[in-house]
């Protein structure tokens, strides 16, 4: 039996994640929230469908021996190759990133031409394609692999001329494609938002699956009476985080961008799950 006040699981390879758990932190506050970020083996994008769901599967493992109630891949990759497997492995809800992404994306586009940009193991597996098709076989779907802009972030050049540059090179051929609905496809790219908004252009509307995913996290733990609706106790550690590598990095990149004060992490042997 699953208890509200359980908490809720989520992984990615590094840190980008972080945006996915600052959305579930915004749109439903009670929550506790898990974290594991893959530190030492960012990033997934680059490695083939099996080694990123036997990680997958390891940190799963980890997350189950924190009691989670349910698990959100806050990962594309991982929600690209692995997410059917796990699904078939757990007893818990899991969700991805990548459906709640593609059905925003179809529900927002008028002329049915959709780009994606993503790391080029989420472009190859055409996962974004395959849902969107599912929905409407007319939609135009458009992938292009941006694998720079994860170090990109990682580094912190959210605001540089060297961002906006390496963006510029990798857009221009999707506005000469006439898309108006454009996915985010990597959890990294929402903190690059502003420099993809100001090269597309106001008639390209951006899709965030991080707050897609969040609203969708929302709509499913209502539907099985796992909402946590009273705020957690005053000294019960309502946010965990978890890394596999050296923890001051990614305790700086988490205070940069969630404004809650995230004093430590823990770095864990993941090849021990």
């Amino acid at each position: 039996m699953l208890s509200k006040e359980a908490p809720i699981g989520v992984f990615d390879s590094g840190i980008g994640g972080l945006t996915v758990v600052r959305e579930i932190m915004r749109q439903i506050p009670n929550e506790k929230i898990v974290y594991f970020g893959d530190t030492a083996r960012v990033p997934y994008g680059s490695k083939s469908k099996e080694t990123v769901t036997r990680f997958s599967r390891q940190i799963v493992h980890f997350l189950e021996s924190h009691n989670v109630k349910t698990i959100v891949v806050a990962c594309n990759t991982a929600s690209a190759y692995a997410l059917n497997e796990l699904e078939k492995e757990i007893d818990i809800p899991i969700i991805g990133v990548v459906k709640p992404g593609a059905k925003a994306a179809f529900q927002t586009t008028k002329n049915g031409k959709i780009g994606v940009i993503a790391t080029e193991a989420t472009i190859n597996s055409k996962i974004y394609s395959q849902y969107i098709k599912e929905l409407s076989p007319d939609m135009t779907v458009i992938g292009k692999a941006c694998p720079l802009f994860v170090p990109l972030v990682e580094e912190g050049l959210l605001q540089d001329p060297v961002t906006d540059e390496i963006a510029r090179r990798y857009l221009t051929e999707l506005i000469d494609l006439d898309i108006d609905t454009l996915i985010l496809g990597c959890t990294h790219y929402p903190l690059i938002r502003s420099t993809v908004a100001k090269i597309m252009g106001e008639k390209v509307t951006l899709v965030n699956p991080a707050y897609e995913t969040a609203r969708e996290l929302k709509e499913m733990l209502t539907a099985k009476g796992l909402l946590q609706m009273e705020a957690p106790g005053l000294g019960s550690n309502q946010y965990q985080f978890y890394v596999s590598d050296t923890t001051d990095k990614f305790i700086r990149f988490a205070n940069s961008i969630i404004k809650y004060g995230i004093l430590s992490a823990k770095q864990v042997n993941i090849e021990e799950y």
